[in-house]
């Protein structure tokens, strides 16, 4: 079974990707700052991160930024209500981008696209 983690300071959010994803059959770990997503990554076991941009006084993409340099095979999905960023080189460093809405279908199919 896939193992997720999300990366999101709004708890609200956190519950409802764990719920949605749960019921897809994978298992979820969350966290709501850089150095709670860290520390779960060092334990490895993760297949893909979902990763918020804005984390209150963090900086997602500054987060993306270390992601990537530890270990490049790692796919991890941007998810912002910002549409705004998908141009900003930084954030090209992720393996797409999908614009947060109620309508979880397109994160969903970016997951399914990287897991099978």
């Amino acid at each position: 079974m896939p193992r997720l983690l999300i990366v999101d300071d709004e708890p609200d959010l956190r519950t409802l990707y764990r719920g949605t994803l749960e019921a897809e059959g994978y298992q979820i770990e969350t966290a709501a700052n850089p150095e709670q997503a860290l520390a779960i990554l060092a334990k490895g076991d993760i297949d893909l991160v979902i990763l918020d941009i804005q984390l209150g006084e963090h900086n997602g993409l500054e987060l993306l930024n270390t992601i990537a340099q530890r270990d490049r095979n790692l796919p991890v999905i941007l998810c912002s209500a910002y549409s705004c960023y998908q141009e900003d080189l930084a954030s090209w460093q992720a393996n797409a981008y999908v614009v947060k809405s109620a309508n979880l279908d397109p994160l969903k199919q970016e997951i399914r696209r990287f897991l099978g």
